[in-house]
């Protein structure tokens, strides 16, 4: 039984399980760059294999493909995270609780039941207080943001560089993982890696893209109805529409909130049949972007966007959904191998 033991614990599997457990913990801090890394490689290697075709040269063509898509990206974070920050500094030093209530109140006392109207400054000088406490905590982070810029540049170096690694030798991980696998087991991780790449693909066209692209039209949208930050707003309409149930209606009735209290009447009415054709546009353009792919069930999707940013912080949002989709690629991998030794 001793021998078995320290048999057991000299064994090669048993020192790499041990080294990969420390080498987690020691990469905990930047654990999540490392994840988007390699998510973000996956869709960046087709750009680079196009690029490579022309250039001949594998880093060049990588780094260009890293370039094209990874700092637009990031370009449009900082921009994102910049208006957000201003709007709740603004939001909090100059702006009155209660005058927005009275003003909205009066707003939309023309047009709700009389059994509604005695109830309807409560309700919204509660919903104000519930907005003033959100961007307090969203000021709050960012104080917090800014404390910590260090780790966030490294963080973001990290994305670069992991980035460009896995889109170059990402192809030789796949070796790695099946030395160790048993060869009965074979079949069953090539069938779990095949419904994983099934399912980034449904995530990347049927989610990302669409929310790319309605966040393009939102922006232009906004644009020619005269709203300030209309690019913000298209960011943030793109953004929401990747979460299931609620979408982007949120933007939607807040610029139809903003144009009651303002009196531009015919700008509320316009901009909520504006979402509304968005919303009916993305029926169509989902499933035309991934029906080749498998569907992801919406609750999958509504889980990641709501649990992702509570551990991983603003990478969850994509970190999150991708996730519980690759897990529930490998419960998926997992039935059909017991559905084939059944029969």
């Amino acid at each position: 039984m001793k021998n078995k033991i320290l048999n057991g614990v000299g064994s090669p599997l048993f020192i790499i399980a041990i080294l990969l457990l420390i080498s987690f913990f020691v990469l905990t801090p930047i654990v999540n760059m490392l994840i988007l890394g390699a998510i973000i490689a996956y869709g960046i290697r087709p750009i680079a294999r196009k690029i490579q075709s022309k250039l001949k040269y594998n880093n060049i063509s990588i780094i260009l493909a890293v370039v094209i898509i990874l700092i637009p990206l990031l370009a449009i974070l900082i921009y994102f995270l910049t208006i957000v920050g201003q709007f709740a500094y603004s939001f909090l030093t100059h702006y009155d609780v209660s005058s927005f209530s009275s003003e909205l109140t009066s707003a939309l006392q023309g047009y709700l039941p009389n059994s509604f109207k005695n109830s309807t400054n409560s309700i919204i000088l509660t919903l104000g207080s519930l907005i003033n406490d959100i961007f307090k905590m969203v000021f709050n982070y960012f104080i917090d943001l800014l404390k910590s810029v260090p780790l966030i540049s490294l963080q973001i170096f990290v994305l670069m560089a992991s980035t460009f690694y896995f889109t170059r030798d990402g192809h030789k991980i796949n070796k790695y993982i099946f030395a160790f696998i048993p060869e009965s087991r074979k079949f069953f991780f090539q069938n779990m890696v095949k419904n994983i790449e099934v399912v980034l693909k449904s995530i990347f066209y049927g989610h990302f893209l669409t929310g790319l692209i309605i966040g393009i039209i939102a922006s232009l949208g906004f644009f020619i109805l005269g709203y300030p930050y209309a690019l913000f707003l298209g960011i943030l309409t793109g953004i929401l529409q990747l979460i299931p149930i609620i979408g982007p209606w949120p933007v939607y009735f807040g610029l139809f909130i903003s144009d009651l209290v303002s009196a531009n009447y015919p700008r509320a009415i316009v901009v909520l049949i504006f979402g509304l054709g968005l919303s009916l546009s993305d029926m169509y353009i989902r499933p035309a972007l991934s029906s080749k792919y498998a569907d992801i069930h919406p609750l999958i999707l509504l889980l990641g966007f709501l649990s992702g940013p509570l551990i991983f912080g603003i990478t969850g949002f994509i970190l999150g959904p991708l996730i519980l989709g690759i897990t529930y690629a490998i419960v998926k991998s997992y039935k059909e191998d017991q559905i084939d030794d059944l029969n």
